[in-house]
Formats: structure tokens, sequence, C-alpha cells
């Protein structure tokens, strides 16, 4: 759902409460649109990500420990292309 905060503001919100939420060493997996991806979903803009950008959204409280995209393949058939990363706190 990272990718439905288009404001900064909410972006930073959300990086703020992961803070707190995860104790150092603890983890977090982010999946978002990656760069060929659509700029929309379900009728709403959303933002597009990859593992660099994504990685300077969370900012230097989280490491990149591994990034990889996929296809995923919608209900209506359509595909989209996501990215999947795993971030250590701390």
């Amino acid at each position: 759902m990272f990718h439905f905060l288009t404001a900064a503001s909410a972006r930073r919100a959300y990086v703020a409460q992961l803070t707190r939420a995860l104790k150092p060493g603890g983890h977090v997996l982010l999946a978002t649109f990656a760069p060929e991806g659509p700029q929309r979903c379900s009728g709403l803009p959303v933002m597009r990500y990859h593992a660099a950008a994504l990685q300077a959204e969370v900012g230097a409280g989280f490491h990149l420990i591994e990034s990889r995209e996929e296809l995923h393949h919608t209900p209506g058939g359509t595909r989209q292309p996501f990215l999947y990363t795993l971030f250590r706190a701390g």
C-alpha cells in the first residue's frame, strides 16, 4: 500500500510509524509498483519505485537487504511490475 502514499507527508508519517514499531534489527517487507508499473491503480494515482528510490524514502534508519522485481498478474488479466524489498531497521 506504500505506493498509494503520493503525498510526501504521508510517506514520512508511514516511515515514522515503522521506526516506532520495529526494534533495531527488525525487518519490514515493502512491496510497491516498480518503475514500469501503472501510474494509477483502482482509479487512484500511485508512486513507482526502484530499490534505490525506496531506500531514499525510508532513510538511513533502514538498510536494504534484498530487492527483486516480479510481474504480478491481476484478476483482470493485466500484468503489473512490482518491486519487493526487504529492509532491516537500525
